[in-house]
Parts: structure tokens; C-alpha cells; sequence
């Protein structure tokens, strides 16, 4: 999903001699070369990730002067598509590659990147630095490790205090359960004129995620078998279709200009989403209703984790060294894992940052909620779920039936065996 206000960072540090960015270019074929007295290392990545890079870029000069930061960002699709191409030629491979969390499964299962746990890179040393649900999402196939967090998104429910009060609802109520939420959401569409979320599918996405444990996959068990014709997904059909049915949603698609409106007009009273989600608010979305929203726990106790970056080494990167240290910069240097968070909003996933003063620093986009502590004791439990190369597939697929359900009425049950023999079927063909 692409973020805003990156460009004017990216031209200031430009400006001020700072990193510098362009389209990727190829890298040297060589995998293991003897670096240069004055070497470059390439990282490409994408808006607003870029924008952490550019801030570390002072700090790397100062650890790293014998070596040129050189950062290729483009924009969220492209970066993805052309690292995919670059993957599958072999060709125009970066040095550093930052992963999204929603392509991190296709792209850990690829086999184009170096398993960091072997020296010397020893990730699994360091796994105490980070989450484990984040660390969990970087690894690959047979206990490799091949992406390391750079930030994470703790599942959070955002909603409008204003008109929650206008209607007589509490946090509790929209917290308690998903009957308890719907109910409430009843109450406050027929008192306030908006609906209590913008589209049923995000309802979908979070129950599906209810009651998943250390080891548990969303769509695929450890041994790649499909799990979406299941009493979850049956459960997280019937609650979006009951969101749908009673007119609870405002039918808006996430990141689309309707949805994004109906956040500024009022029209929308809360949103599950990670937490990076108020930065993006408070800095583009709907900035004038600043002071208006809260910050809560998901309905239902569900622990779960939305977006989230990462870093990892293609196999023929041409300075693998360079790579691993920048990595560690990016990740595991409490400094620059904080700047992000001020910076960009992003949530660090290094542990030892947990217990900075930063925590406790009230935000006032959120009336002066002091809503970091939420969002990191909701890290410290979110289970560590793994990730398949085939979840990407598999999400498309549950989005399409779910819409047939809601949209043309189609049979749940129907809908949920159709998307388990789909799946089946396209992960057999690749």
C-alpha cells in the first residue's frame, strides 16, 4: 500500500547529501568479490520504507565510510514486480532487497535469497532482538531464515470517540466479542447516520486470524495442506456477510479515494488495521480530525499482526558483507529503529526498544492516548504464524469468493470448497 510525504524527505536528503536514489541498476554477477576500498552497496526498496533508509544513511557513513549507501526506491508495485523479474532473471539483483509483508511468503519460497542463520550471518543468535511473530514471517523453507524485520503493524481497532459517545457506546462494547461489535454498530449507525467499518471484508480478514497459535499457518498447515474449508473461515464468512447484510459497511475499499473520504467526512467509525494506520491518517488521510480518534484492542481478543517490512540478501548480491551490516543497522539498532517510529510511524520490531520512554509518549492525534503501550503489549502476543509462498494466491481467492457470498449470495460452504480445490490446483500448477 503506498504512502505519502516521501518525496519531499527523499529530495531533502538528496539535498543534503545524504543516500541517493534512482532506478535499479544490475548488479555484479559475482557473488563472493573482494570489496573495493570504496564499495557500493545498493538497497532497493520503496516508499515509505525509503524514507527510514535516507535517515539512517548519516549513521551508516559514520560506521561505514568506506562504503557508498546507494538507495533505488520505487514506487510499492513497481519495486515489487521488478524485484520479482529481477529474482526470476537472475539480473538487476540489489545488494539489500526490502520485502512487504504481503509478498514476503512468494518471495521467502523463492529461493533467490541467502539463508542468514549459517555464518556469518548467525540470525538465529540474534533471534531474541526481534518479535518472534516477525522473525516467524522471514523465514523460508526448511528452517532458513531469509528476511529480517525491519518494522511490524500490531493489529489495532481504531474508531471514533465522538461518535461512539454520540451514541451511547463504549470501548468495551466494541471490544467484547463480534456479537457485541455489531450489535454496537447497530446502535451507532442508527444514531450518527455512519457505518461501523468501511468495508465487510476487513471483518473477514480479522476474524479469520481468531484463535491461531505458534506454528499455525492462516490459509496453509505445516505440511502445505489447505486449511480454508474450516469452521474459521466458515465463522469469518458469516460475521462479514452479517456486517454486510445489515448495512453496517460503507462499502469502501481500502486505500481507494471513497474510503479515504469517508474517514474525513465522518462516515466511518472505526477501522481494524495495524497501527501504523493513525500515522497515515494524521498525515494525509483525514489530518483535520485529529483528537478524535482512540486507539483499542481488536473485538474478540484477536492478536494479529497487518503489514510489516523486511530486509533480505539475494544470493548474487555483489557485497553480501556490506548487506548483513546494513540490515543490522536497519533492524537491530535501537537508534534507528526509534527514528523510524518517529519518522515514519512504523512500529519497531526490535524488543529492546520496547521499553523506551517513546512508549509512553502520549499522541495527539489520538487525544492524547498514550496508545504505544496497547500496540506493544499486543506484539509481545501476537502467535508466530508462518508464512507460505502461496498466501498471496490463496488470499486473492478467499477475496473472490467472499464477494461472491456477499455480492450474489452464494452458498458459504459452496463458496469455502470452491476456494479450497482452487487453491489446491494453482499451487500445483507452479
Amino acid at each position: 500500500m503506498n504512502r505519502r510525504g516521501a518525496v519531499c524527505a527523499l529530495l531533502a536528503a538528496i539535498a543534503a547529501g545524504g543516500a541517493t536514489t534512482g532506478p535499479a541498476q544490475a548488479a555484479p554477477t559475482d557473488a563472493t568479490p573482494s570489496p573495493p576500498t570504496r564499495s557500493v552497496l545498493r538497497v532497493a526498496t520503496f516508499p515509505d520504507l525509503d524514507r527510514a533508509a535516507i535517515a539512517a544513511a548519516p549513521r551508516w557513513r559514520a560506521l561505514h565510510p568506506e562504503v557508498e549507501l546507494k538507495i533505488l526506491s520505487m514506487q510499492y508495485a513497481d519495486h515489487h514486480l521488478s524485484m520479482t523479474t529481477a529474482l526470476a532473471t537472475g539480473s538487476g539483483l540489489p545488494d539489500v532487497m526490502a520485502i512487504d509483508l504481503r509478498y514476503i511468503g512468494k518471495f521467502a519460497g523463492s529461493g533467490g535469497f541467502v539463508d542468514l542463520n549459517p555464518p556469518p550471518y548467525r540470525a538465529a543468535a540474534h533471534a531474541d532482538d526481534y518479535v518472534r511473530f516477525a522473525l516467524a514471517q522471514g523465514a523460508g523453507p526448511n528452517g532458513t531464515q531469509v528476511a529480517i524485520p525491519a518494522d511490524i503493524g500490531p493489529g489495532t481497532l481504531i474508531y471514533r470517540k465522538d461518535l461512539l459517545d454520540k451514541a451511547g457506546v463504549s470501548e468495551a462494547e466494541i471490544t467484547r466479542d463480534w456479537d457485541a461489535y455489531l450489535a454496537a454498530g447497530q446502535r451507532i449507525r442508527k444514531a450518527t447516520g455512519a457505518y461501523l467499518m468501511a468495508d465487510a471484508a476487513d471483518l473477514r480478514d480479522i476474524a479469520l486470524r481468531q484463535g491461531l497459535r505458534d506454528g499455525e499457518g492462516l490459509y496453509f498447515d505445516a505440511e502445505g495442506r489447505v486449511l480454508v474449508d474450516s469452521e474459521r473461515f466458515r465463522r469469518a464468512f458469516e460475521l462479514g456477510r452479517a456486517a454486510r447484510r445489515a448495512g453496517l459497511d460503507a462499502r469502501a475499499i481500502a486505500w481507494t479515494n471513497d474510503w479515504a473520504a469517508g474517514f474525513k467526512q465522518g462516515r466511518i467509525a472505526t477501522q481494524m488495521m495495524g497501527a501504523w494506520l493513525v500515522g497515515q491518517l494524521r498525515n494525509w488521510v483525514a489530518p483535520e480530525t485529529a483528537g478524535l480518534w482512540r486507539s483499542a484492542p481488536l473485538p474478540g481478543g484477536v492478536q494479529a499482526a497487518f503489514g510489516g517490512s523486511f530486509y533480505a540478501i539475494p544470493k548474487k548480491a555483489a557485497n553480501k558483507t556490506a548487506a548483513w551490516d546494513f540490515i543490522r543497522l536497519m533492524s537491530a539498532d535501537a537508534q534507528v529503529q526509534l527514528q523510524s517510529l518517529k519518522v515514519l510511524d512504523s512500529f519497531p520490531a526490535m524488543r529492546a526498544t520496547f521499553d523506551d520512554a517513546v512508549m509512553d509518549e502520549p499522541i495527539a492525534f489520538l487525544g492524547g492516548q498514550r496508545a504505544r503501550r496497547l500496540w506493544r503489549d499486543t506484539a509481545r502476543r501476537i502467535p508466530a504464524i508462518p508464512v507460505n509462498r502461496f498466501d498471496a494466491i490463496a488470499t486473492q481467492i478467499i477475496r473472490d469468493e467472499f464477494e461472491r457470498v456477499i455480492a450474489r449470495g452464494k452458498d458459504i460452504a459452496a463458496a469455502l470448497q470452491d476456494a479450497r480445490a482452487l487453491i489446491e490446483r494453482r499451487a500445483r500448477r507452479r
